[in-house]
């Protein structure tokens, strides 16, 4: 379980995360939706302490997760596929984070199986394409095998078959009663794969309710599809041109 309590961070004069309260909880896929600069990626970095808050709390199953020893085996994250040392393989890289982690050795085949990366262990990530490494990047999150799950962006880049193969991961990892929190701009992906939303504008929270619920308000307002009920959602929390309903 997430739990964001009046979560806050400011950089200078700008607020990018404004009194975020809400509760992400086990057993659902999570889609976190905003606009560009809305603060889903701030949010996430505050979550696995990698920012500290300007004011209120952050917990990962009731505790700060900057506090705890061996992290992957609480929560597990793919931030960025290119934040890896391209001379690497993959295999030493998850060894690598699989020994400062204390977790055995045999977990990181297992996860290069599961990612479809086995045949290509040995090769080194610099020579990967953008689904290659979004593969690898899921293998990291999943190698402690965590209770909780977050993902930013974790589609792009990826071909039709891998995309319908993390939509079928992260359904699999929320019926084992995992907490699973995916942000994306891809309104269909989240259409298809989410059962729970969870959107932000300007750093500050504007819907937190189920998917069938937000589309069937949508619905009611003329809108014929999640993106369509998006846009209309936050229109006015963008800075640029939305373009309107084609």
């Amino acid at each position: 379980m997430i739990e964001l309590r009046d979560l806050t961070k400011r950089y200078g004069g700008v607020t990018a995360v404004d009194r975020l309260t809400l509760t992400v909880r086990p057993g659902h896929v999570t889609g976190f939706l905003g606009p560009n600069g809305a603060g889903k990626s701030t949010t996430l970095r505050l979550v696995l302490g990698l920012h500290r808050p300007t004011a209120g709390t952050a917990l990962v199953d009731g505790q700060p997760f900057a506090g705890r020893r061996r992290g992957l085996r609480y929560a597990g994250a793919l931030l960025d596929a290119g934040d890896v040392h391209g001379g690497r393989s993959a295999r030493a890289h998850l060894a690598a984070l699989a020994r400062s982690n204390g977790i055995p050795r045999a977990r990181v085949g297992e996860v290069l199986d599961q990612v479809g990366l086995a045949d290509v262990a040995r090769c080194r990530i610099g020579g990967f394409s953008l689904g290659m490494r979004q593969r690898l990047g899921i293998a990291a999150a999943l190698l402690g095998d965590p209770p909780v799950l977050l993902f930013d962006e974790p589609f792009n880049g990826l071909d039709p078959h891998g995309v319908r193969w993390v939509r079928g991961l992260f359904r699999r990892l929320a019926a084992e009663g995992r907490t699973v929190l995916v942000s994306s701009h891809l309104m269909s992906e989240m259409e298809q794969t989410a059962d729970h939303l969870v959107v932000i504008g300007r750093g500050e929270l504007l819907v937190d309710e189920s998917l069938a619920a937000f589309t069937a308000r949508g619905r009611d307002n003329g809108a014929t599809s999640l993106e369509e009920a998006f846009m209309d959602l936050t229109a006015d929390r963008v800075d640029y041109p939305t373009g309107g309903r084609s």
